[in-house]
Order: structure tokens, then C-alpha cells, then sequence
């Protein structure tokens, strides 16, 4: 998959799960609970336990049917990693052009966290296919709307205050896609195992981005 067939895949997909899961035996059976709410983007990140196997397991078992990253990559070598693992895109919590440079090489899209105008401008200047702004619950929807007035061609993703219900809000202020974690697989249902709960978040964030 080239890294622009990635990214309108993303467009499509609109939403990103970002997973962290301390038992990851667990992990096939929240993929499924997520895509049977209509969520198939997961982001792995890698504070999950043995998170580079449950890519691989989850490339394995679920093919194209799931569009597969990972999250908290902080170094060029768990970009790689990842990547050859299964991972299509390479999401990270801060900018760092090397950890760009190593998704790209590996045929990935790259992710950057960014939270000033100035740092989203630089990380799209260093290649990044994408700016996910973070946290992005500190700044609010405006920032969104005014960032993207002045420089359109921006590609960003909010992650942090992105509700089950807000989902197209935020797309409607010119975001490519949203990343939600606790609002989507909240700690007490991965806890319990209450798939069917996070089904539902799953079908209610949907209706909210696809609206």
C-alpha cells in the first residue's frame, strides 16, 4: 500500500481507536468489537503489552479488513519494527523528523504530535503525512478552524477530547480523521471484557463522524 493509498484510507476511515491494553490475548477479540461498530483503524500503541506481536497477529488475522498503526513511537527502531510487523501507519506523541524519515523508509505514513502552529508547519515541512495534534482537548475545535484558515493544506488529527459525540465536529473544522481512546474503549470495559459496550461507543462515534 503507497502512503497516499494509506492516507485516503485514513480519510475514509475517518475514525482512529488508540488502543492500550495491559492483556494483549485480548486484542482480537476488541478488533472485532470495534469493526463491528464500524471502527476498522486501530492504533496499537506501543504501551501495550507485546504490542509489535499483536500488530503482527492482528495483520495476520484480519488482512486489509482492518487498517492497522501503531502509537507512541518515540524511537527509529520501533517505527521499523512495527512496520514490518504490519503497521501502515507511525503515530508518535511529539515531532521528531528521524522517526519520519524511518516510516517513510519503510513505506509507512508518518504522524508526528504536534501542538503549536509553528510545530505542525515544521513537521509538515519535514514530511509528515499527517500532524496529530495533541493534546488537542487544551486547545478546542476553534484551533482547528484557525490554523487551517491561513495554511488549508494541512492534513491533522486530534487525539485527546475527541468525545464519542463530537467526532464530526471536529472533522467539520477540517479535520482528516479523529483519534479516540478512553471515550471508545473506556478502562472499565476493556477490564470487564464488555465487547458489546464498545461495540456500541463504536457505533455512536460512527454516527458522529458520519454525519
Amino acid at each position: 500500500m503507497s502512503r497516499e493509498a494509506i492516507l485516503q484510507r485514513l480519510e475514509k476511515e475517518r475514525i482512529v481507536a488508540v488502543v492500550r491494553l495491559k492483556a494483549a490475548e485480548d486484542m482480537p477479540a476488541l478488533a472485532e468489537a470495534l469493526a463491528a461498530g464500524g471502527v476498522r483503524a486501530i492504533e496499537v500503541t506501543l504501551t501495550t503489552t507485546n504490542a509489535i506481536e499483536c500488530i503482527r497477529d492482528l495483520d495476520k488475522r484480519f488482512g486489509d479488513e482492518l487498517f492497522i498503526g501503531v502509537g507512541s513511537v518515540l524511537t527509529t527502531d520501533d517505527a521499523t519494527a512495527a512496520v514490518e510487523a504490519g503497521a501502515k501507519y507511525v503515530v508518535s506523541p511529539v515531532f521528531d523528523p528521524a522517526v519520519i524519515d524511518a516510516a517513510h523508509a519503510a513505506n509507512a505514513a508518518a504522524m508526528p504530535g504536534c501542538f503549536t502552529p509553528t510545530e505542525i508547519h515544521r513537521a509538515t515541512q519535514a514530511g509528515a503525512d499527517v500532524v496529530k495534534v495533541f493534546p488537542a482537548d487544551v486547545v478546542g475545535i476553534p484551533f482547528f478552524k484557525a490554523v487551517r484558515a491561513p495554511m488549508p493544506h494541512l492534513r491533522m488529527m486530534p487525539t485527546g477530547g475527541v468525545t464519542l459525540d463530537n467526532a464530526g465536529e471536529w472533522i467539520a473544522a477540517g479535520a482528516i480523521a479523529v483519534g479516540a481512546g478512553s471515550a471508545l474503549c473506556s478502562k472499565a470495559a476493556l477490564e470487564s471484557k464488555d465487547w458489546a459496550a464498545i461495540t456500541a461507543n463504536a457505533q455512536r462515534i460512527r454516527a458522529s463522524a458520519d454525519a
